[in-house]
């Protein structure tokens, strides 16, 4: 699952999934552009990455949510690597609220714009970008929420039940040059799970067929399959990655 040559755009790609998916890609020979909205985080993994591995890295603050920040992003990497040949739509955002009455209507735009607008937009400029090139896979982050949502999560839910489709159909859009797929992680240890309550972490012992939550480098090896030759015949997907979590398929 070599990705020699290959450029590689990861949003929120600083910390949690998105770094260990940053550092397998160039691991694996890519080039990487990471992209989350600490301009100072892109650029402290951009030199740990070409310390440690040697390939390029390019950093760029950018928040998904704004259709113009999207379009900067895609024009930068463009400019920058003269191609893109994966994009890994990983930035997301779930925000606590009391209760459904009180979800505002800037949060729920925030959620819906930052999970599933732009996704969108970013699939759009570089995925034709891939298609005209002749070649390329697009990976989105979904969530097991997408299957299985809870009263804590409504709007991220249809927010990423949303992703699910979109990842349905621009598979058929951009095919046959361009292969579209989805991983759908469920719990997973990132340093956000740091501030999950003892309860919480002891719950997913119990209702986890594994009887865990995921660690962060378990996402790995998925995302290396669809983002290289290994998943040539793979378009359209969603892969659960959840330690049986989840019964759904999306």
């Amino acid at each position: 699952m070599r990705l020699d040559g290959k450029v590689a755009v990861v949003t929120g790609g600083s910390r949690g999934l998105g770094r260990e998916m940053v550092l397998a890609f160039a691991r694996h020979g890519a080039d990487v552009v990471i992209a989350s909205r600490k301009q100072e985080a892109c650029d402290a993994l951009a030199e740990a990455v070409v310390a440690e591995t040697g390939q390029r890295a390019l950093a760029l603050a950018c928040h998904v949510g704004y259709w113009e920040e999207c379009d900067a992003l895609c024009a930068a990497a463009l400019d920058h690597f003269g191609k893109v040949d994966i994009l890994v739509n990983n930035a997301g955002m779930s925000p606590l609220y009391p209760s459904l009455k009180e979800v505002s209507e800037d949060l729920y735009d925030k959620v819906m714009a930052v999970n599933l607008k732009g996704p969108f937009r970013l699939s759009a400029v570089l995925g034709n970008a891939m298609k005209e090139a002749g070649g390329g896979s697009i990976i989105n982050i979904s969530s097991i929420a997408a299957v299985s949502p809870t009263p804590q999560e409504v709007p991220y839910a249809a927010a990423k039940a949303g992703l699910h489709s979109l990842t349905k159909s621009l598979a058929r859009a951009f095919a046959p040059q361009v292969r579209v797929n989805c991983i759908m992680p469920g719990a997973f240890l990132t340093d956000i799970a740091k501030a999950w309550p003892a309860e919480m972490v002891a719950g997913l012992e119990r209702s986890v067929p594994l009887r865990r939550g995921g660690e962060p480098f378990e996402i790995v090896g998925a995302a290396l399959y669809l983002a290289s030759d290994a998943s040539s015949y793979t378009t359209g997907s969603i892969l659960k990655v959840d330690g049986g979590a989840a019964y759904g398929d999306g």
